[in-house]
């Protein structure tokens, strides 16, 4: 008679990646949709295709000591361990996310600061050490959370910036005035802003620039800049191409609602942790497409999403109609973002 063994896993967390150009209504947040609704968006919702997500080299070798798994879902990945398998408070996994769609950029809200790799010498080492500018580091260790619609949700950003503090922002950040959310839509100095909610703690905490780190300057490399850069470190397992670095600790000191495991196993309810993208918001212009005159423009930037309350009556731009306007004595100063719409 043949012996049959049965492993039981038990999820240490789970991570969501929402995009809401793909979830939102137009203007109607999609925390706030029906529950029936945000059910069918989320069936249709495939992240695989916008997004990859790949844990590390030293993660791999993590899971395959702890007896673990890594599966990728249509909303991100979940991470288990064998039930009963002690999980060390300082256990880290590093997670790279790298984009697949070649039009994430169109439809994604950015602060239109590149991603550039830079080489500095090291004189310690003798070598090269490399850079990439622009890269958020999201880890459960400095996120925050937010109750909406009655639902507590854990974001791996950190708290969004006030607008006070957003002194060198670029046009599509984010920033708190009072207790509003608002979006820069204009780059600082001197930058116009649209308020997306009145009472930022009833919004998500979508991805933004103070989620890149600063690195101080290293003493051992030559022509570092003296305020430092913010980014991250390229190694050899995070590539050139990473886009977001995600990090998990187990535990989080103080915080249970963050942390993995309580006493060292997986908690009974694991964490989901969640990150956010920001669809973009443009001002929409309406175009005569024999003649090419502009007809009208609205008075107020609206956001873009692949779904809408009007979706069979209203005319809506495509993402890659954007085109940018510049301060014409600063080619760097973004001063509006404008969608054509030909009618």
């Amino acid at each position: 008679m043949a012996e049959s063994t049965t492993s039981r896993y038990k999820r240490l967390f789970e991570l969501r990646i929402l995009h809401h150009y793909w979830l939102d209504n137009g203007s109607t947040l999609f925390d706030l949709l029906d529950d029936a609704v945000k059910v069918r968006r989320l069936l249709t919702y495939d992240v695989r295709q916008l997004i990859s997500l790949t844990p590390t080299e030293s993660t791999q070798k993590t899971l395959k000591k702890l007896g673990g798994i890594y599966r990728a879902t249509t909303l991100g990945c979940v991470v288990a361990v064998p039930d009963g398998t002690p999980v060390p408070a300082d256990t880290r996994f590093d997670l790279i996310l790298t984009v697949q769609d070649p039009a994430f950029f169109q439809y994604t809200a950015l602060t239109l600061s590149r991603q550039t790799i830079r080489e500095y010498y090291n004189r310690a080492s003798d070598g090269y050490d490399r850079y990439k500018t622009g890269v958020p580091v999201l880890s459960n260790l400095t996120g925050i959370s937010r109750t909406i619609n009655g639902v507590k949700s854990l974001f791996l950003s950190k708290e969004i910036p006030t607008l006070a503090a957003s002194a060198n922002a670029k046009v599509e950040s984010l920033a708190r005035s009072g207790a509003k959310l608002v979006q820069l839509t204009s780059s600082q100095p001197d930058a116009t802003t649209q308020q997306l909610a009145a009472q930022a703690n009833t919004q998500p905490v979508y991805l933004h620039q103070d989620d890149v780190p600063l690195i101080d300057a290293p003493p051992a490399l030559s022509e570092f800049p003296p305020t430092g850069l913010r980014g991250i470190q390229l190694s050899a397992e995070i590539p050139d191409n990473v886009y977001t670095l995600v990090r998990i600790t187990a535990e989080r000191p103080g915080d249970a609602d963050f942390s993995c495991v309580v006493n060292g196993l997986p908690k009974a309810v694991p964490p989901v942790f969640e990150i956010r993208f920001k669809n973009r918001s443009t001002i929409w212009q309406y175009i005569d497409k024999r003649t090419g005159d502009l007809l009208s423009t609205e008075p107020d930037p609206l956001p873009l999403t692949l779904f809408s309350e009007d979706n069979n009556t209203r005319l809506k731009p495509s993402p890659d109609s954007i085109q940018l306007s510049a301060d014409p004595d600063d080619a760097e100063k973004i001063t509006g973002l404008f969608s054509q719409i030909l009618k």
